[in-house]
């Protein structure tokens, strides 16, 4: 049997296609339960995310108002003007959200860290597995819903900012992207979340889940669709 890895990477529109991009923006709508519970609801109802395929590099754009982007890296988030005038900045920002509990409210550079980190593991996918430093490794099947998909744990680098060091994602037979499971470190409840991906586009050569629902597992590792806590639609995506 293939690779799991390569036969993703291959669906998704194949390695040497990646290679090619330098930029990457999508217009998206987001919400869910988590935005209301930290204080942030409609904050990404109609916004521009644009990231660098290569590293973790995240704009949004607007932020809070016209005039101003958010900005993500690893070790630095900041609020922008689009002159280029630093607005607010946090550096080590993964360090401010120790003791963070569920209900703990954020400020608007938590957001920008969250956001930031969260949005570039979702449009990367599968292709920053093959970058230095990730551990993968292909564990038992899963049926959902009439279909057996393929799982592949991946284990992150501490370098790569993002939910959890060690995340399963499920692959259908085509090799396309189904779902996604994690916890959220720095929220601090401990929860398991299923991220639920759909309506796969293929833009530019690239293959794009263009819907993206989280939701809490059960019991049984079934995601709970009645309870949604992001969801994303991605309207229009550019390469570059």
């Amino acid at each position: 049997m293939k690779n799991l890895l390569d036969t993703a990477i291959e669906a998704h529109g194949g390695w040497d296609r990646w290679q090619q991009l330098r930029r990457l923006s999508a217009q998206v709508s987001i919400g869910g339960a988590m935005w209301h519970l930290k204080g942030w609801p409609e904050v990404f109802a109609d916004v521009h995310v644009s990231i660098d395929p290569h590293r973790q590099h995240t704009e949004y754009t607007p932020f809070l108002h016209d005039g101003q982007h958010a900005l993500f890296e690893p070790d630095r988030v900041a609020i922008v003007a689009d002159d280029g005038k630093v607005i607010e900045e946090r550096h080590a920002p993964r360090q401010a959200f120790a003791g963070h509990v569920l209900t703990t409210p954020w400020d608007a550079l938590h957001l920008v860290y969250f956001s930031g980190y969260a949005m570039w593991n979702y449009l990367t996918a599968p292709f920053l597995f093959k970058l230095p430093g990730f551990q993968t490794e292909e564990i038992e099947p899963w049926d959902e819903n009439g279909e057996t998909w393929r799982r592949l744990k991946v284990t992150f680098p501490e370098d790569v900012h993002g939910h959890t060091r060690e995340q399963v994602f499920y692959f259908s037979e085509d090799g396309l992207l189904r779902r996604h499971d994690y916890r959220v470190d720095i929220i601090g409840s401990g929860a398991a979340s299923a991220h639920c991906v759909s309506e796969h586009r293929t833009i530019g050569g690239i293959v794009f889940p263009t819907r993206r629902r989280v939701h809490p597992i059960g019991p049984d590792n079934r995601p709970l669709p009645e309870r949604t806590a992001v969801s994303i639609d991605v309207h229009h995506v550019d390469l570059a």
